[in-house]
């Protein structure tokens, strides 16, 4: 009876922790909708004028995270976590510092080493809707992303 008891408590731990999600989908599009950079889920659609197609299903999609607390950044590369600090100053200026990574290699290599190029190099950031580019100057973007969801 203990067994059966003690299989009860665990399955109900298990079940309580494992269903909340801190997935917000974002709403359709709608006039005067404004995301925001931070606690935004951004999926890279398109690097250094390159279109970034999707993964394959067994693998994350190639994605960036700004925390507000700490001022953190989470990224996935399409192979590695990355990780560094970011500062927001007026007029949309970002900089970006300590980039960290794991290094594992795989064949995705070539699009996350463009990814921490555009996150070293950027120094302002424009938002339209859904849509997040990380620039230099006043280039063409180094990268476009597209919202997902808030957390």
């Amino acid at each position: 009876m203990k067994q059966i008891y003690n299989i009860g408590i665990l399955l109900l731990l298990v079940f309580s922790c494992g269903c909340k999600t801190a997935k917000t989908p974002l709403p359709p599009e709608q006039p005067g909708n404004t995301y925001t950079l931070e606690e935004t889920y951004w999926k890279l659609t398109e690097i250094m004028g390159k279109a970034v197609g999707p993964t394959p299903a067994d693998k994350k999609e190639i994605h960036i995270k700004f925390r507000k607390e700490g001022n953190k950044i989470e990224a996935f590369g399409g192979c590695n976590g990355l990780g560094g600090t970011y500062v927001l100053e007026k007029g949309d200026r970002i900089r970006i510092s300590d980039l960290i990574g794991t290094m594992i290699a795989c064949d995705q290599l070539e699009t996350e080493n463009r990814l921490k190029e555009v996150l070293k190099m950027a120094d302002n950031y424009n938002l339209n809707g859904t849509q997040l580019t990380l620039n230099k100057a006043r280039m063409a973007p180094l990268a476009r992303f597209e919202a997902v969801y808030f957390y």
